[in-house]
């Protein structure tokens, strides 16, 4: 069996999409030569932080493909047509064959594909059905070739498991149909990207299939609670022996943001088990003990606070991803509500109200519905406006202000505060500053909230209106102090 070089010219297809991303940021910071195909280059080189090479690619455009497979020696394929209508099925089988059809063009080593793990012996959903059509026409292809089978995958992004993220903080009441109680080998995205970066060197000359799991088989049921139990919340699950495939998703349409559409069709794919069966195999080739359930929920929730603490929002919500001057959205847990504004002046003047916030100077607008937040929360036990803030001037990571407590001070760039306060949930306020020109600077000021299961998300959107009302007057009113500012410091 030949040794793959340690060094290759790798393609990864579908680089903007959940596994493709994360394998990307994985292999930048290795030796290879790493190729990003997507079907919207500019944009995708305007969000992503790292220089490398990136080229158009669409599977449906086969010119697109002979030009991007270039020179490659390993190419991830990772393409699904689940947002499409129900003759996806075709398009995927069209799509696959166009790739391999360019990749022997091009006389590509060896083609890495990621699948969903099945068994042969029960009729197949129509997205499994896809997943194995589309593997079977890589495995009939000249190029050598590694197929993964995975059951549900565990990381944020993944739609199997927000579904059940999803599920598992909006209900604490769960009338669960017959597949969630299917049983499943859960891998953690961590031992998926793995098996991935070892598939470039692993030596092969043919085509070899390995199914992929967890260490651990439970149900979707089980999965739930020990979500649930990680996030501290008490959920009860009843299990019912109606609910169709279809009348489930539709009912996960109006409850998660996963829409019918892929709704369904990931149901439909959970009608038997999906545990691996020939774990002496891939070990064999691949000699690591994957995480268990528990561990990959702990990795992901972990995961997804370190990048939170590393996001700058002025970066995430500038004028170049947004048009409008307020928008709400959510990263994993975390529920964000940010408004915006420009100001013409440098981010130093725009800065100084800001770090000047709060204590004896007040919160510039609406000062009654901050005091009164803060007597609500003295009354519940927690610290209120009492403390106020240790400097006048100036704030340092750590420090008290009011309820709050800063966790990120980068002098013009970035305040972002933690709540102290009582809540149902973890709540953050942060300023972000983007540099639009020398003298013209966006503002972004985003409320930031992790509620605790239903009644958290109740409270925060019974605070939108306030949210709204303060933060629009709040941005006013930083503009105005900056403004005063920087026209009594001028020369």
């Amino acid at each position: 069996m030949p040794n793959p070089a340690a060094t290759q010219r790798i393609l990864i297809t579908g680089a903007s999409g959940y596994i493709g991303n994360r394998l990307l940021y994985l292999l930048l910071d290795t030796d290879h030569d790493v190729v990003s195909m997507v079907r919207r280059p500019d944009q995708f080189k305007a969000a992503y932080e790292k220089e490398h090479t990136v080229c158009y690619g669409d599977t449906t455009d086969y010119d697109s493909l002979v030009t991007a497979l270039k020179d490659i020696d390993t190419a991830f394929y990772f393409v699904h047509s689940l947002a499409e209508g129900d003759d996806f099925i075709e398009s995927e089988k069209q799509s696959a064959l166009n790739f391999v059809k360019a990749a022997e063009h091009n006389n590509v080593k060896r083609i890495v594909y990621l699948g969903g793990l099945f068994d042969d012996s029960t009729p197949l959903s129509l997205h499994l059905q896809s997943r194995k059509e589309v593997g079977d026409i890589i495995r009939q292809s000249s190029i050598d070739s590694i197929t993964f089978r995975a059951s549900i995958i565990i990381g944020s992004g993944s739609l199997s498991y927000e579904l059940i993220r999803n599920l598992t903080e909006r209900l604490p009441i769960m009338i669960t149909p017959k597949w969630v109680r299917e049983l499943a080998q859960p891998i953690g995205i961590k031992d998926v990207l793995r098996y991935l970066e070892d598939s470039i060197t692993l030596p092969i000359d043919d085509h070899m299939i390995f199914e992929i799991g967890g260490s651990d088989r439970v149900s979707y049921s089980d999965i739930m609670k020990e979500y649930a139990k990680q996030r501290g919340l008490k959920r009860f699950i009843i299990p019912v022996p109606i609910l169709s495939p279809k009348l489930s998703s539709l009912w996960l349409s109006l409850i998660t943001p996963i829409y019918a559409q892929i709704g369904k069709k990931l149901i439909h794919s959970i009608t038997s088990a999906t545990v691996v069966k020939t774990v002496e195999h891939t070990y064999q080739y691949f000699p690591f003990k994957p995480l268990s359930i528990s561990e990959a929920i702990s990795r992901t929730l972990e995961q997804e606070d370190q990048d939170f603490l590393k996001s700058h929002w002025a970066s995430s919500y500038s004028s170049s991803n947004y048009h409008d001057n307020w928008v709400e959205d959510s990263k994993g847990n975390k529920l964000i509500y940010t408004k915006k504004i420009h100001i013409n002046l440098s981010k130093e003047h725009t800065f100084y109200p800001i770090q000047s916030i709060g204590g004896k100077n007040g919160w510039y607008f609406a000062s009654w519905i901050w005091r009164l937040r803060g007597v609500i929360d003295v009354v519940l036990g927690g610290p209120g406006s009492k403390r106020g803030r240790k400097h006048s001037l100036h704030l340092n990571q750590g420090d008290f202000l009011d309820w709050w407590r800063v966790l990120i001070i980068n002098p013009n760039q970035q305040l972002r505060l933690f709540a102290e306060m009582k809540l149902p949930g973890r709540a953050w306020l942060d300023f972000s500053l983007h540099e639009i020109s020398s003298s013209q600077t966006e503002l972004v000021i985003s409320a930031i909230f992790e509620p605790k299961g239903l009644i958290g998300r109740l409270y925060w959107y019974a605070l939108y209106p306030i949210h709204f009302y303060i933060f629009s007057g709040l941005l006013t009113k930083i503009k105005y102090l900056a403004l005063q500012h920087a026209s009594k410091t001028a020369p």
